[in-house]
């Protein structure tokens, strides 16, 4: 490997059309690396065009070095105060709105999203940054709980005991596809792990390095900027699984954000669970997003839900995690109305690009596999795309409640603008068909008020299955705040117990610790006598700032 100091900006615009000053280099604590186990590009979906400049690979060697650094800064990081870790994260913002106009356009050609999506995915980007600020700021993440001392109790005294909660330590983060920067370098995994004062390094997803090294360098300056260790921040590039395998099995590394496939996550979980000392692997994998329009609701509206739906369904090519794949309603002339207008909007939208010939070739086995199965009709497809590399066309398809009941390959998620309608016989297949569904990230209902008999039941089975229940609207778009939850039971993510969007996203990387009888002078400041922080705490069971 090569390497180059931070001095100035790395290198040149290296024909990125607008990208930015791009290197090719990884970030590793201080330093620029350019890795020498092969390069990559950035592609260009709509056209092909290999985008300026090679992004030189790392392996071990490199992953190896990130992570000891980040064990190297993991003391003085975790003991930074409220105050001065969130006033980073704010940095980490605005140095990533400073090259916004570049950032912007490096997307673009790199993913060909189109930028008014792509300014929103930035705005939530550095958005979520600021929100995690203030809730380090607010303190609520350290889940003060104080019991005193009770000398007294009989039969036996009760000790002094203090509870809060401490950082894991360095935590490996992947870069997402779909998503290359609310869910990529300095995405909501990041921010939170940031936030609770875990080191971070990030394996770049391969599909957008370019955007990657900006806003890794972006990074990598507010670290140096608030006189950080240099191993807060570290980003590698790798080719297949080697880089990603040694950051999981690292012993420095304390946990894992990952945002990609099952079969990705899953190979992740594998290598955590086996290390001599497993660790947690938050993975978001695979999700179809059912959607159930009870019959009130379909008699009232059935073509304009079925525009709706078919809006969501193609927004980004399909290509997010909560694009709605599967659809539930009793046959008759309703569904056939939502199934019509779904179809006609289908076919008369427009084919946009999908993220790489990786994906694209995904989705159309997946298709094929999807329409090859029996008792699958395809009742729609979206514009042929001729001239664009990586066509993200969508289609529809439809079946019967019995035929989906007996055919689990009907559960496959396909990555892109997919979906089933099925056809039930009756309502009261509801229950038996979502019953047999796998753990999801969301399901909508879409109910009149005539439809609560049916909805109420819906409410627990689906509180079962899933990590967000929407009514009477679609999944697709993610709102960033305190109560959003964005994970679900296996396999929606490794964990259904946590979120990777929102304030409880902090949650994954913390750990509760007590204190027993600590002497007032050694007592941590969220659990110390004065209450120096001004925090909420627990104390005797009873909320109180005194």
């Amino acid at each position: 490997m090569t390497h180059d100091d931070t001095g100035g900006d790395p290198g040149g615009s290296g024909g990125t059309g607008g990208g930015g000053a791009l290197s090719g280099a990884m970030v590793i604590g201080a330093e620029r690396v350019h890795g020498t186990h092969g390069t990559v590009h950035g592609v260009d979906p709509r056209t092909g065009e290999r985008l300026s400049p090679a992004f030189g690979l790392g392996g071990a060697a490199e992953a190896a070095r990130a992570a000891a650094l980040a064990a190297d800064a993991f003391p003085a990081f975790r003991a930074t105060a409220p105050n001065a870790r969130a006033a980073f994260l704010e940095d980490i913002a605005a140095g990533i709105e400073a090259i916004s106009a570049d950032l912007v356009e490096r997307v673009v050609r790199e993913t060909s999203i189109v930028r008014a999506r792509v300014r929103g995915e930035l705005a939530r980007t550095t958005g979520q940054l600021r929100l995690f600020a203030d809730l380090v700021r607010a303190g609520h993440w350290a889940g003060a709980r104080i019991d005193p001392a009770l000398p007294d109790r009989t039969p036996l005294p009760r000790p002094d005991i203090r509870q809060r909660r401490v950082p894991l330590g360095p935590v490996a983060v992947f870069g997402a596809s779909n998503f290359p920067l609310a869910f990529s370098v300095a995405g909501g995994d990041t921010a939170s792990a940031l936030a609770a004062g875990c080191p971070v390094v990030v394996k770049a997803h391969s599909a957008h390095p370019g955007t990657s090294e900006l806003v890794g360098t972006a990074i990598q300056r507010a670290v140096a900027r608030h006189g950080l260790p240099e191993g807060v921040f570290s980003m590698v590039f790798g080719a297949g699984s080697d880089v990603g395998v040694a950051l999981v099995t690292d012993p420095h590394i304390r946990a894992v954000g990952f945002t990609g496939s099952r079969a990705g996550g899953t190979a992740l979980m594998r290598a955590a669970a086996a290390r001599p000392v497993p660790i947690p692997v938050y993975a978001e994998m695979s999700s179809i997003n059912p959607v159930v329009l009870l019959p009130g609701a379909l008699r009232d509206g059935a073509a304009e839900l079925g525009r709706q739906f078919a809006e969501s369904l193609t927004t980004g090519a399909g290509q997010l995690c909560t694009c709605p794949g599967l659809v539930f309603g009793v046959a008759g002339a309703d569904l056939d109305a939502f199934t019509d207008s779904a179809a006609t909007a289908i076919a008369a939208g427009q084919t946009l690009p999908m993220l790489g010939d990786g994906i694209h070739t995904a989705y159309t086995e997946g298709v094929a596999r999807l329409g090859g199965l029996d008792h699958v009709t395809q009742v729609a497809a979206g514009p042929v795309g001729d001239d664009i590399a990586a066509p993200g066309r969508a289609r529809l398809f439809t079946t019967t409640g019995d035929a989906f009941a007996a055919e689990p390959a009907m559960q496959q998620e396909v990555f892109g603008a997919a979906s089933l309608v099925v056809r039930l016989e009756h309502a009261g297949q509801l229950g038996a068909v979502l019953g047999a569904l796998e753990g999801q990230l969301t399901a909508t209902v879409h109910a009149a008020a005539d439809d609560g008999e049916l909805a109420a039941p819906l409410l627990e089975l689906l509180e079962d299955k899933v990590g967000r229940i929407v009514f009477n609207g679609w999944p697709t778009g993610v709102d960033v705040g305190h109560a959003m939850v964005h994970g679900g039971p296996y396999p929606a993510t490794s964990d259904g117990r946590s979120t990777s969007v929102g304030t409880l996203a902090i949650d994954r990387f913390l750990r509760p610790v007590a204190y027993q009888n600590v002497p007032a002078g050694l007592l941590p400041a969220p659990v110390d006598e004065t209450n120096s922080l001004g925090l909420w705490r627990q104390v005797d069971g009873r909320l109180t700032r005194d």
